[in-house]
């Protein structure tokens, strides 16, 4: 199994950013354990502060892998075009996000990517990534 793991704007800082929302591990050390605990999953990581490099990441990655896990920060607020990408791929996607969105700011109580993916995990720092994997892996092997 082939699973895409699409980061947006700020992600890159997670651990030294806001410790008090976003926790104290850098992703890239927590991808690190969750690759190991899926040994049998193909993992690719990207992540960008620029929202056309996280679209033309999902047109790539999209028509190659099993299924999307993507955090695509504030961009999910907002991005029209990043909700366009996730639709025009066949890989079911995922959206994650460390914190729990309706327990912030208003403006994050909306995501403009949620209608185009199977679903959204919110909350549970970066467990988020995992129980994602796990629901892609429910998908798959279905």
């Amino acid at each position: 199994m082939k699973i895409s793991i699409i980061n947006g704007p700020n992600l890159n800082l997670t651990g030294k950013r806001e410790p008090e929302i976003y926790g104290t591990q850098s992703l890239e050390s927590y991808f690190t354990v969750l690759a190991a605990a899926y040994p049998d999953v193909e993992f690719t990581f990207f992540q960008s502060n620029i929202e056309g490099e996280i679209v033309d990441e999902i047109q790539r990655a999209g028509f190659d892998a099993d299924g999307i896990v993507i955090n695509a920060g504030a961009y999910s607020h907002y991005s029209l075009a990043i909700a366009d990408a996730l639709r025009a791929v066949p890989a079911p996607a995922v959206e994650v996000h460390l914190s729990n969105v309706y327990n912030r700011e208003p403006e994050r109580h909306h995501s403009a990517i949620a209608p185009a993916c199977v679903g959204m995990i919110a909350g549970f720092g970066p467990d988020s990534y995992r129980l994602a994997v796990e629901a892609l892996d429910s998908m798959h092997n279905s």
